[in-house]
């Protein structure tokens, strides 16, 4: 039976079930977290073999003594996990610790982590990217200002989401952006780009080879969602275009991943850009080598009635995929905001859309920021039926003051 060490299988509350499947595939599943086993789910406990509890992930040498006790307990760890972007480079420190080889080591991490290294590779990929200036000296980043002109986006080299991220319009603001930021964070500055994401999700075989594949459009910008509090809407695409699917093949070749469950996000530009493309092209943003977040793998399923839990599981256990693709969808989300007034109440939404509707639920405040605070995930057969459903959520009431 092969070892699996699954870090933090609690958080995000869906990732149970990629623990499940290791485990229905007959691989020993031993979990390291920081919540009382207690407190753990049914579901989550059902689908580990054993669970080392410890008092904080955060801690490294904590998190080291169990790995080296699951070791002394079970012998060689085959795969070291989490599926985290914030765990991805301490998930690759114990591998190269503990020698499992089975997944990016430490000194893959500047490639896969640094929003600046990821350019280089996904230029030797073919696929243009956004002029870039590290932040360094006031005087410098105006003088890349010059370069490419305002907007511009600054945000933390090795980030997470949206986390600290500023659209900068004029010299004004570019101060205001030196006064606020982080002293000890390494800043990227690139030009804004006109466009929308359309990410490539994917879960690649040990030869570097997709055996499953689609995507998800996200038409609003994360960073504009944070900065100013908007609805949150993307959605899982029904077919995935054949730019997006060239793109993500060919990222995944240029970075060497092997085994893995993988999120590239590209822009899809809006309007022609000097140097960049025309109108409807595609362009590199950056890479996460893991799913995409929250609830997407829950949507993928809906979207394409499988089992993305399963595929990645046989892809681990069997270097293949056992699963079937069903009938497919667009699969729609939509976070709303506590705050805002909208037209339709939840009673009016699920009287509508209560036959499309698969998930409704509270969004963890750790994922508000980006997400909004209530969900709604619908599935819809074409597009022009997503998008009433999207004109019919987000509408929001008008004040008196604004009449």
């Amino acid at each position: 039976m092969k070892n699996f060490i699954f870090i933090s299988p609690n958080f995000p509350t869906n990732y149970w079930m990629f623990c499940r499947e290791l485990k229905n595939n007959g691989m020993n599943v031993l979990g390291i977290g920081d919540q009382p086993y207690d407190e753990l789910s049914n579901d989550l406990k059902d689908s580990l073999n054993e669970y080392y509890k410890v008092s904080s992930l955060e801690n490294y040498d904590e998190v080291y003594r169990a790995v080296a006790y699951f070791i002394f307990k079970h012998g060689h760890i085959d795969w070291l996990e989490s599926n985290n972007e914030y765990w991805l480079e301490r998930d690759a420190s114990l591998r190269t610790e503990f020698h499992i080889t089975s997944g990016f080591q430490a000194s893959d991490m500047p490639r896969i982590k640094y929003k600046s290294k990821m350019k280089e590779f996904y230029q030797k990929a073919g696929i243009p990217v956004a002029r870039y200036h590290l932040v360094d000296t006031l005087e410098n980043c105006l003088a890349f200002t010059k370069e490419v002109g305002y907007p511009i986006v600054a945000k933390p080299d090795n980030g997470v989401g949206a986390s600290h991220t500023f659209k900068i319009k004029n010299e004004n603001e570019m101060e205001s952006f030196f006064a606020e930021k982080w002293d000890d964070t390494s800043y990227i500055m690139e030009e804004f780009i006109d466009a929308e994401v359309n990410s490539y999700d994917a879960i690649i075989d040990s030869n570097g080879d997709p055996i499953f594949e689609t995507g998800n459009v996200t038409p609003v910008s994360i960073m504009d969602v944070v900065n100013d509090e908007q609805s949150s809407i993307y959605y899982i695409v029904k077919n995935l275009p054949k730019d997006v699917q060239d793109a993500g093949r060919a990222t995944v070749k240029s970075f060497g991943v092997k085994s893995r469950f993988v999120h590239f996000e590209f822009f899809r530009l809006l309007s022609d850009h000097e140097g960049l493309g025309k109108k409807g092209d595609v362009m590199a943003l950056e890479v996460n080598m893991r799913p995409c977040g929250g609830f997407t793998p829950d949507m993928i399923n809906f979207g394409h009635s499988t089992n993305v839990y399963k595929i990645w599981a046989d892809m681990i256990t069997y270097d293949k995929s056992t699963v079937e693709i069903g009938e497919e969808y667009y699969c729609a989300f939509a976070g709303l905001r506590d705050n805002k007034d909208y037209v339709m109440s939840h009673e009016d939404i699920m009287e509508k859309y209560g036959d499309q509707m698969k998930m409704v639920d509270r969004i963890p405040d750790a994922l508000s920021g980006a997400m909004g605070n209530k969900m709604y995930l619908a599935i819809f057969k074409t597009k022009k039926e997503m998008d009433t459903f999207y004109k019919d959520l987000l509408k929001e009431k008008t004040s008196k003051k604004n009449k």
